[in-house]
């Protein structure tokens, strides 16, 4: 094998220093020295690379923890969500039943459905749930809204309180006629009070006619709408005209005893698409009962 010599020199005067070396010598401290370096390199590489590691799993595992408190706080939204919306579906549904619509009863829900579409996971198909049933209270809120606005311009136009003060005198119905002395049938009643005293519409309405007419002396034909109709007879002067709109409380006229009457009364009908319906069944404030 090959020898080679390595002479070493510390300094200008000082002896040299000689190695001889085989081949297969210098190749195996060359290949050692090699084998350091790469491990040393291979070491630190490891070594930083780890840390790097560390720390993004570190951070990882944080966020990680900070997502499952986020899902945790949104589920727990979810819950008082659907919480509140049952809650609120009860009420539109009563409130549906104190506006006539029946067919929402308490015990009935939206009709809502269809299969979940697949890839969603739980909380989406349950916010598309929530969703479908918000979607649908919105169009039983809009239901009912309008039948209670429908509902409250029918009562305002209904005529609902005594129209004046005063002693009940003769009742709805068949009676001895006081001028004839004959059974006959009496479409109204009769109220009786001081002369003067002022008489007030019962409810929302339109005056259709106010003057004299047989029977009634001086009276007053008001129009409320769906139907219903009232009259106020025997009146000694009048308070409004023909045409005019008037609202519930609104003065009328003045008690007296005009026309076919034996003393100071007030004549009050209520008719329904013509037909006479007794008016205490109108006279919610308990007057002149």
């Amino acid at each position: 094998m090959k020898q080679h010599t390595i002479i070493f020199v510390p300094h200008a005067r000082a002896q040299f220093r000689k190695w001889r070396v085989t081949s297969l010598q210098a190749l195996l401290l060359l290949g050692g020295i090699a084998f350091l370096t790469l491990g040393g390199v291979t070491a630190s590489w490891l070594y930083f690379t780890s840390s790097f590691d560390r720390d993004q799993l570190q951070q990882i595992e944080q966020e990680n923890q900070e997502l499952k408190a986020v899902n945790q706080r949104f589920e727990s939204n979810i819950r008082n969500l659907e919480g509140k919306l049952s809650d609120y579906q009860d009420r539109i549904q009563k409130l549906a039943l104190v506006a006539g619509l029946s067919e929402l009863a308490p015990e009935t829900e939206p009709g809502i459905g269809g299969l979940a579409p697949s890839g969603r996971t739980e909380l989406e198909n349950e916010l598309a749930d929530l969703r479908r049933r918000a979607d649908g209270l919105d169009g039983i809120v809009s239901r009912v809204a309008g039948q209670l606005d429908e509902s409250r311009l029918r009562m305002s136009h209904t005529p609902t309180i005594t129209p004046v003060r005063g002693i009940l005198t003769s009742g709805f119905g068949y009676r001895k006629d006081p001028f004839t002395g004959k059974r006959a049938f009496h479409p109204a009643i009769d109220i009786s009070a001081p002369y003067g005293k002022e008489i007030v519409a019962p409810g929302d309405g339109i005056v259709t006619k106010a003057g004299r007419a047989s029977g009634y002396g001086r009276v007053i034909y008001l129009s409320h709408g769906y139907g219903i109709t009232t009259r106020y007879g025997h009146m000694s002067k009048l308070a409004v005209e023909a045409g005019q709109t008037v609202k519930r409380g609104d003065v009328i006229g003045y008690l007296g005893s005009s026309g076919r009457s034996t003393g100071n009364h007030l004549h009050y009908e209520v008719r329904v698409d013509g037909t006479p319906q007794n008016p205490l069944g109108y006279m919610l404030d308990d007057r002149g009962r």
